[in-house]
């Protein structure tokens, strides 16, 4: 399981960003060649991203490029620096339906073919922006085994749904659809960006919801952002001590030959261990101790 709490996006065309973002240590960091970078700085964004992706810096950080669509001008080119620069997931903007990512899939793979990277070694991520992409949400979730997870953009879909972004209201549905779509495809999901970094109560809030609806982390636009995300996906030292029970309870059972698995009396099934193993993790990450 990679822990994907936090994923930071950093503008392809701030070179200074580039070369310093690591010292932050969130989860992810998404280089974005897309919205965050002005027309005339997108030859030159692209150029950046593809020398940054082999600093030894980053190497611990899972490397995410945002790259325009494919139906766009510098789709391909951003594509091509990406995968050959060693990007390890491919987030595609705009994604409306499983077509969109059949034929991302099908650029990916022509390109590691030609022998920069070993096939299937690039992952893949749809954003989803629009209606249709919420509709089709469960469809595009299940459209290719490279895809790691589905984000939702909260800008672009308010738009699309002739509203705006207010106290979360407008959102729920979409979020609940996307959510609902990765677990049913095995996939991560990821929650929108809060985009007034001025208000920490505010994103602290937004952040709880994500958490308690299911939601494996979120976007973010400042570093500002990571600690605090970081430590509301923390595990309380209860929450610790009872997973490290489940574990022990089913390596015992395991041990002993049994099929089934009991703590202090009840039944516990392979959902309670996987939801163990993730609280592990992130008191892991988190440094707490039970």
């Amino acid at each position: 399981m990679k822990l994907r709490r936090s994923m930071l996006f950093l503008p392809g065309s701030n070179a200074a960003m580039l070369s310093t973002a690591f010292v932050y240590k969130p989860d992810s960091i998404m280089f974005d060649l897309e919205d965050a970078v002005s027309l005339r700085e997108k030859d030159t964004a692209r150029m950046m991203v593809y020398h940054t992706l082999s600093l030894p810096m980053y190497r611990d950080i899972e490397k995410v490029v945002r790259i325009n669509p494919l139906s766009s001008v510098y789709g391909h080119a951003d594509l091509e620096a990406a995968v050959r620069g060693g990007a390890d997931v491919i987030r595609l903007p705009k994604t409306d339906c499983a077509e969109d990512i059949h034929e991302l899939e099908h650029e990916v793979l022509r390109i590691e073919q030609s022998g920069v990277r070993p096939v299937g070694s690039t992952g893949l991520m749809a954003a989803i922006e629009s209606a249709s992409g919420v509709v089709n949400a469960v469809e595009i979730a299940k459209s290719s085994k490279r895809l790691i997870g589905i984000a939702l953009a909260g800008f672009d879909y308010v738009m699309d749904m002739q509203t705006e972004r207010g106290d979360g209201t407008e959102l729920f549905y979409a979020r609940c659809a996307v959510l609902h779509a990765a677990r049913a495809a095995g996939i991560d999901a990821f929650d929108v960006v809060y985009g007034n970094v001025n208000d920490d109560e505010g994103f602290l809030r937004e952040v709880e919801l994500a958490k308690k609806l299911g939601f494996n982390g979120k976007s973010l636009i400042n570093p500002r952002q990571i600690e605090p995300l970081h430590r509301a996906y923390a595990p309380t030292e209860e929450d610790v001590d009872r997973a490290r029970r489940v574990i022990a309870a089913a390596e015992d059972a395991e041990k002993r030959g049994l099929g089934v698995v009991a703590l202090n009396g009840k039944m516990i099934d392979a959902p309670v261990i996987a939801h163990a193993q993730r609280v592990l993790q992130r008191a892991e990450a988190s440094g707490v101790r039970g």
